[in-house]
């Protein structure tokens, strides 16, 4: 090449050189964009996956020692775990109502002092004036599906699919029901048999697919399974739009069912066999979510409608350092092991304040557009900030109601009982408490030690806040949960 040719020969290579950069450019662009439309749609994806009466101890990040959960100790890891996370009431149905409308079920009529929860000779269910999450978000264009248990009425009317979903498969109640002479009294024979397992056909329960019965007696020993394999189809079939998948598992409630490929896996006892079991699941929606590419836009919510059915001891789970569980407004009832992952929207990290699944509807409305009504008591506050920024929960305080009464009544630091019920059964008549009872849960949280002779000035303030929240409630929906169909 002659030295005067060398100038063009030159141009002619960073022109080329400029041409391969230029097509490099435009193809990481390209590339970027779809994965970002693949992995958004605008708007984040939610899924809550809802466990029936998993205990706070129950779950190797919040501290068991013999549970192996590593798919939801992973999500922990990832995402956010929730030290104080409560549910608004600690019985299935009333829980349930909370967690779908953000309001105290008082307000909606979904607690009774006679029925604790919804029961298939039960005439009602959640009222269509009530506004669920999944309503809200459909509002937005989401997709929504429920899968597993409902619990909120097993009439047509009350099913999923007229409360704001588009799909529903599961048990509308809890797996014990209609049971073929199996009661309570038998299998509590049992419950000291770390693998006593009561037979399937025992328990009369329906499965329903939207509102079609299409199962009795369920095959319960599958039920984990068959809800897993609906929830990723769900997935996979909505993964080009926004969606909102209410996963809601029938275990660990009693009686306890497990696959074939999890009996006697954890060499423990059939309840840890239940329990990892589920982890397998949350392994699945993860898999599901990542294999799609939504996982940097869809936030999962692990949780618990309330703490474990200690009376079924082996058989009942833990509550870890807290005190009783489920049907009692002790932590032990109340708050729940709960995890929000999202690798893309939620600030890995542990949260120490208070949160509740009353929140969800208004933080998922954030996250969503969307909007909470404007013309009802709403009891939730947007996490948003929390979940995004690690910011400071607006949360500040968080009122105890079991069986339509008030028993307690929460600020930062205390916690001050009026009314009790203890242990858990549902026979066992509430205790009015005179002088009121108050716990420093900063520094006692098994609730061990009455405080209230050493802070008379706290107790007075927390009682006139007790007042005011019983007055704001007056006025609300008649008990949905009394009335009974007629017999056949």
């Amino acid at each position: 090449m002659l030295l005067k040719d060398l100038p063009q020969q030159m141009g002619l290579e960073i022109r080329e050189e400029g041409f391969k950069m230029k097509n490099i450019i435009i193809f990481l662009i390209i590339f970027n964009v779809t994965f970002l439309f693949s992995q958004s749609n605008d708007k984040p994806n939610f899924v809550v996956i809802f466990c029936d009466d998993l205990g706070y101890g129950d779950v190797g990040v919040f501290g068991s020692p013999i549970i192996r959960t590593p798919n939801i100790d992973e999500m922990a890891s990832e995402g956010q775990k929730w030290t104080q996370f409560y549910v608004a009431d600690p019985v299935c149905t009333p829980s349930r109502a909370a967690l779908m409308t953000g309001r105290y079920p008082i307000r909606s009529g979904m607690t009774s002092s006679k029925r604790a929860v919804l029961f298939p000779d039960s005439a009602n269910g959640l009222k269509h004036e009530e506004v669920t999450i999944a309503e809200v978000l459909k509002d937005q264009g989401y997709a929504t599906g429920a899968v597993g248990k409902w619990h909120l009425g097993h009439l047509p009317k009350y099913l999923p699919i007229n409360q704001g979903f588009d799909s529903y498969y599961g048990i509308p109640y809890s797996n014990d029901m209609v049971n073929n002479g199996f009661t309570g009294q038998v299998y509590r024979k049992n419950i000291l048999d770390p693998y006593f397992q009561a037979p399937a056909t025992k328990f009369n329960v329906a499965l329903f697919e939207n509102s079609k019965e299409i199962e009795r007696p369920v095959d319960q020993t599958t039920i984990t399974k068959r809800y897993t394999k609906k929830a990723v189809e769900f997935i996979d079939k909505n993964k080009n739009q926004s969606f909102f998948l209410y996963l809601a598992h029938s275990m660990p409630h009693i009686p306890l069912f497990v696959s074939d490929d999890f009996m006697g896996r954890s060499k423990a006892s059939l309840y840890v066999d239940v329990i990892e079991e589920i982890d397998w699941s949350v392994g699945q929606v993860i898999d599901a979510l990542k294999r799609n590419n939504l996982d940097r836009n869809t936030i999962v919510v692990f949780s618990s409608d309330n703490g474990p059915w200690l009376s079924f001891k082996i058989h009942g789970g833990s509550a870890g350092p807290l005190r009783a569980g489920k049907g009692t407004t002790f932590e032990g009832g109340q708050r729940v092991p709960t995890v929000f992952w999202g690798p893309g929207i939620v600030k890995p990290g542990v949260v120490n304040q208070m949160g509740s699944t009353l929140d969800l509807i208004n933080t998922f409305a954030s996250l969503s557009g969307g909007k909470v009504p404007k013309d009802r008591k709403m009891d939730g506050y947007d996490l948003s900030k929390v979940l995004k920024e690690k910011a400071e929960s607006p949360r500040k305080d968080f009122y105890y109601w079991g069986f339509a009464q008030l028993h307690g009544y929460r600020t930062e630091q205390f916690k001050l009982h009026v009314k009790q019920r203890e242990p858990v059964q549902y026979g066992r008549p509430t205790i009015i408490l005179d002088p009121p009872e108050l716990y420093n849960l900063r520094a006692d949280i098994s609730e061990k030690y009455d405080v209230a002779s050493l802070h008379p000035r706290v107790v007075e303030e927390m009682l006139d806040k007790i007042d005011k929240h019983l007055k704001d409630v007056e006025g609300s929906t008649p008990d949905q949960l009394v009335e009974r169909l007629p017999k056949e």
